[in-house]
């Protein structure tokens, strides 16, 4: 790694009209999260200084979602969108006074590895190229080489046949000394088959200078671009193979991998245990020893040592469950803390809860959280029992030790100890059931 300063540019303005959808190209989703997350992932491996999204198509969504990735990136403005280098352009002026390197990715190219980029800042030359031996070169640009130098990169349009033999392909990930990018990328001419200006032709520029400039080379998998449906699909496979793989290695058990499925932040410890057909949203931890059963989905949470969660069971953002709590089937968590040892065994919802320790939930119970307008929190001490089909109409105190009654509306606060009862009092009708069910044969008949 190099002791420089590192600037971070992703471009992410185009509107990827192979995608055939009105949601900008970079907003497509892969294991879990935005596109350009992956780049915004990749390139924090450096730890930049800068970090500068250039958004052109759907700016403003772009925009917020970069905000919620990476609250202290910056966004650049691409109106129109005239080529790489114009678009690099664009974040020139969010780099005044920085010193050092700074390094070019693209929104819709996810699988660019930490080590790749290490390589790429470390590397003495004025301007590195990230390229790829391809298996089809296909319309991928070419990189010329003499010796170990980069001579110049040549765009597939206006690549002669001896050109577009080599099998040496231009990722366009880049690297360049800042002040030296500043006043090559202001040099940029239009001048070729696409009208555009292209950042590429800043290697020309430089060793016109006598400038050096150099290739880094890496695997063609880390530089797949994402241009259509099926090249989602097929990445969204790659990327949930990867983590699998990963998974398994750092100790985690899977009774079926293939049906697991990942987000990029997923974290799972050692000797947790994940059962058939889970599926894990942005924001999950789940620590050493934890058991996730078949059928569950997860989101926003957090899954302490010893728990055990599912089947059928959803953990929503906000939900904590502490160590050796159990949270069975049918049960739903959102925005709800859990402590050690409480037992939540089936067909509940819990929304917007402070539960304590050693807490049993009975079956049926509701936090009613929401009145119309506002969410409301319901607060249950340590070693309470909810009886089941309780009703917890928020905002609500159930003490410590306290109980309430199966099919109980609870609407005022229980003490510690203390039994909550609200619900009506029986009333038993001998022989009315047998009347009525007369009347409605009777009914039916003449019917």
């Amino acid at each position: 790694m190099t002791d420089q300063a590192v600037a971070l540019v992703v471009l992410a303005a185009g509107q990827g009209s192979r995608m055939l959808s009105d949601l900008p190209k970079v907003l497509h989703r892969l294991g879990g999260v935005p596109l350009v997350g992956h780049a915004l992932a990749a390139g924090r491996s450096l730890d930049p200084e800068r970090v500068i999204v250039v958004a052109g198509h759907g700016a403003d969504a772009v925009g917020k979602a970069v905000a919620k990735l990476d609250p202290e990136a910056q966004i650049a403005l691409q109106e129109q969108q005239l080529g790489t280098g114009h678009a690099v352009a664009q974040a020139l002026p969010l780099l005044d006074g920085f010193e050092g390197k700074v390094v070019v990715l693209y929104g819709d190219t996810p699988f660019i590895g930490a080590d790749t980029l290490a390589a790429l800042v470390s590397h003495p030359a004025d301007v590195v190229v990230l390229g790829f031996e391809a298996a089809d070169p296909g319309r991928y640009g070419r990189l010329v080489v003499r010796g170990d130098k980069l001579d110049r990169i040549v765009e597939y349009k206006d690549a002669d046949e001896a050109t577009r033999a080599i099998a040496l392909c231009n990722s366009g990930v880049m690297a360049a000394d800042a002040g030296l990018l500043r006043d090559l990328v202001g040099r940029l001419g239009n001048e070729n088959a696409a009208g555009e200006y292209y950042l590429t032709d800043v290697v020309g520029l430089a060793r016109q200078e006598g400038r050096s400039a150099a290739v880094v080379t890496c695997d063609e998998a880390e530089t797949l671009g994402i241009n259509t449906r099926t090249e989602l699909a097929a990445a969204e496979a790659a990327f949930q193979a990867r983590r699998r793989d990963e998974m398994l290695e750092n100790g985690v058990t899977m009774a079926d991998p293939a049906t697991v499925w990942f987000s990029l932040d997923t974290f799972i410890g050692r000797d947790a245990i994940l059962g058939q057909n889970v599926v894990f949203g942005p924001g999950v931890t789940v620590e050493s020893g934890a058991e996730i059963l078949p059928f569950c989905h997860l989101e926003g949470c957090h899954v302490s040592a010893g728990a055990t969660v599912g089947p059928f069971t959803r953990l929503r953002p906000g939900a904590e469950l502490g160590g050796d709590v159990h949270v069975g089937n049918f049960v739903e968590i959102k925005n709800s803390v859990l402590a050690e040892g409480v037992k939540v065994g089936h067909l509940t919802y819990l929304g917007d809860a402070e539960v304590g320790e050693r807490t049993n939930i009975g079956a049926g119970t509701v936090t009613c959280n929401y009145d119309g307008v506002g969410k409301h929190r319901t607060v249950i001490g340590a070693e309470a029992f909810i009886g089941s089909d309780t009703m917890l109409v928020a905002p609500v105190k159930v003490g410590n030790r306290a109980m309430t009654g199966s099919g109980s509306v609870i609407t005022q606060d229980v003490p510690d100890e203390a039994l909550g009862l609200g619900r009506a009092r029986q009333v038993t009708k001998a022989g009315l059931a047998k009347r009525i069910m007369q009347a409605l044969r009777a009914a039916k008949g003449k019917a």
